[in-house]
């Protein structure tokens, strides 16, 4: 009678790897499937909802013993990702996809073209306002974004860089510096080997960023454009709430009127990053279903 008693206080034995450290993480392969994402549509929204990977203090002990080299994510991160909006357009495009890659290898140049006037679009608004809440908070984080977007207004068109992408960026800066004349908010410059160092204190907040030297670039084929490119793609939406903010905080009227700057480009030709079927004639689909950061990106090819 002792024992019984004994066993019923202790109550159900605990597992190995069932609590603890074990369940706080989550591999990158285990992810995948409870998202039901591929690896390159996963990279692009963890890189889109801020979130990486993290190394565990005790590895055996997350990788059942293991000291395998693995990439980790905290369990909370992928759960919060499972409620994501977004994963829909993920799973939306790839039907979209499907369709039409069908009808291209069926010769059906009409339902290519329905297809593309159809074709899914997403915005990033909704996770702009969700990971900065207030502009304070957007303006402390602006310094790699300026960076980033100062970096590809200077780039010249490429295969896996289409010129709206550019064009975007050369208006995004264009308008900033524009607000820095403005406000007379410069305060310091440096020039150094890498570029021209520009430093300005904007509402409270010191911001500091990099310009490159107008030089023909050559562009390097080691470089994976598709992840920068994503970057790119958040980055641009957020110096667009950042520039309307910064305009009215002025009185002045956005988006402006400069001279030599194409107009804004509308919102889906954005969001979504897919080219008109006539860009590319002649290539093979396969080769451009990932350009622009990943498989969001479609060449249609239409003679």
């Amino acid at each position: 009678h002792v024992v019984v008693v004994v066993r019923a206080a202790m109550g159900k034995r605990k597992k190995k790897g069932e609590s603890g450290m074990a369940t706080s993480y989550i591999p990158r392969n285990k992810a995948l499937k409870k998202l039901q994402l591929s690896l390159p549509d996963f990279r692009r929204l963890c890189i889109l909802k801020g979130i990486y990977p993290h190394e565990p203090k005790n590895l055996k002990k997350v990788n059942h013993g293991s000291t395998a080299r693995r990439t980790f994510y905290y369990t909370k991160d992928i759960q919060f990702l499972a409620h994501e909006p977004l994963l829909e357009k993920f799973r939306d495009f790839k039907a979209f996809m499907r369709k039409v890659k069908r009808a291209f290898h069926k010769d059906q140049k009409h339902t290519v073209e329905r297809l593309y006037e159809n074709r899914p679009v997403y915005t990033v608004d909704h996770i702009v306002r969700e990971r900065y809440p207030s502009f304070t908070d957007a303006l402390r984080d602006i310094d790699d974004a300026l960076c980033m977007l100062f970096l590809f207004s200077t780039l010249p068109q490429y295969r896996r860089l289409q010129a709206y992408v550019v064009h975007n960026c050369k208006r995004l800066t264009t308008e900033f510096m524009h607000y820095i004349i403005e406000s007379r908010s410069l305060r310091k410059v440096f020039l150094s080997i890498k570029g021209i160092y520009y430093q300005a204190e904007v509402m409270g907040q010191t911001i500091t960023w990099i310009i490159p030297y107008q030089f023909s670039t050559q562009m390097p084929s080691d470089v994976d454009f598709r992840v920068m490119l994503t970057f790119v793609e958040f980055y641009a939406t957020l110096m667009g709430f950042i520039n309307f903010r910064l305009y009215h905080s002025l009185n002045l009227k956005y988006p402006p009127q400069i001279e030599g700057l194409p107009p804004p480009p509308a919102a889906e030709a954005l969001s979504s990053q897919i080219p008109e079927p006539d860009v590319v004639l002649g290539e093979e689909l396969e080769d451009h279903t990932e350009v622009g950061g990943d498989s969001r990106v479609l060449v249609c090819v239409c003679v």
